[in-house]
């Protein structure tokens, strides 16, 4: 296992590249282990990078037409 941190999008995508190698792991074994390390890094660095912003109610009202 060679975990290290994810700084930028390549680094990303060859977590994700790693993690879909992994990601059928049987519990209890190193590959899930790193299976759940990577899962959070990858959460951790989209959090900070690619925020997702809370809904506008109002908004959707108005898209769907219950508002005027």
């Amino acid at each position: 296992m060679n975990i290290k941190p994810i700084r930028n999008d390549d680094d990303l995508q060859q977590t994700f590249y790693r993690l879909e190698s992994i990601f059928q792991a049987k519990e209890g074994t190193p590959e899930a282990d790193e299976r759940e390390i990577l899962v959070t890094l990858i959460e951790v660095y989209e959090n900070k990078n690619y925020p997702i912003s809370p809904p506008d109610p109002k908004a959707f009202l108005i898209s769907n037409g219950a508002l005027r």
